[in-house]
């Protein structure tokens, strides 16, 4: 029984380093060099929801949730 893991990353070349996602969700996100990273590229079943609220949120559609 293979359970799906939601996987979240950051688009580089879209973020705008605005930060948005890192200060509504510290726990998945964190700023690296000037643009936001995923701080673990697989989300654990309790963080999907804020995981795709990040998504939603993010003013240059850089945070990709598969």
């Amino acid at each position: 029984d293979t359970e799906e893991v939601m996987k979240v990353k950051v688009d580089p070349d879209l973020c705008t380093s605005c930060e948005l996602c890192v200060g509504d969700h510290p726990e998945l996100f964190e700023m690296k060099d000037d643009v936001a990273v995923a701080i673990t590229e697989e989300v654990s079943a309790d963080m999907e929801a804020a995981a795709r609220d990040a998504a939603d949120n993010c003013p240059a559609g850089a945070i990709i949730v598969e």
